[in-house]
């Protein structure tokens, strides 16, 4: 399969779209950010969000809020809650500006600090847990923790996961290759979880929490 072919195809049926990287990252103020998602995770990610109808869903590395806004607007349906952690205050307020204006504030709690000082102090269960933070170390660093917070039946879904492979080989990149390489196998030999990683994104981990 052409898999530039391919992407391009499947973006030209979604271009009409409202809610679109682009569109949301050209009237953010703030220019100076960490990467977001693109537009076929986030359409991703509200599929499974209309699917599983999570209630109580914890976000990690949140940025300008591009995914945090994706997913509130499809928890909004039903009455879910977000909440996002963000390490940088100055992106943080940016994130909450565009929250506003997309209409979904009343959605999201927004947390500031670290997230491994965070996240092993929360003690609510979640039903949708996202890594897509910055620090791509801290997704094995987490791991047992999200797995801890995860209700059964809850999925545990990870961003840039093929980063693996897909990186240039480089001596600044290799140590984030390898504890995504760790991240991944541990998610892949979990007993505790049904998982697999989609070639789409950077690499797009879904594992679901048995019960």
């Amino acid at each position: 399969m052409n898999f530039k072919k391919a992407h391009a195809y499947i973006e030209s049926l979604y271009e009409k779209r409202k809610l679109t990287q682009k569109k949301y990252t050209e009237v953010t103020e703030l220019k100076d950010f960490g990467p977001v998602i693109d537009d076929d995770v986030a359409r991703m990610l509200q599929v499974l969000i209309t699917l599983a109808k999570p209630r109580k869903v914890l976000e990690i590395g949140t940025s300008v809020g591009f995914s945090t806004a994706s997913m509130a607007k499809a928890v909004k349906v039903y009455g879910g809650k977000i909440t996002t952690i963000e390490f940088d205050a100055k992106v943080a307020e940016q994130a909450k500006k565009n929250f506003e204006r997309e209409m979904v504030a009343g959605q999201i709690e927004v947390r500031i600090g670290d997230a491994c000082d965070i996240i092993p102090m929360l003690k609510e269960d979640y039903d949708l847990i996202f890594q897509d933070v910055g620090d791509k170390e801290l997704y094995a660093a987490l791991f047992d923790d999200c797995v801890r917070l995860l209700n059964p039946g809850g999925l545990l879904v990870a961003e840039d996961t093929l980063f693996p492979i897909t990186l240039f080989p480089a001596f600044k990149c290799e140590k984030m290759r390898e504890t995504l390489a760790n991240f991944n196998k541990r998610v892949a030999d979990c007993p505790l979880l049904e998982s697999t990683l989609l070639p789409i994104g950077d690499g797009f981990t879904v594992a679901v929490k048995r019960w």
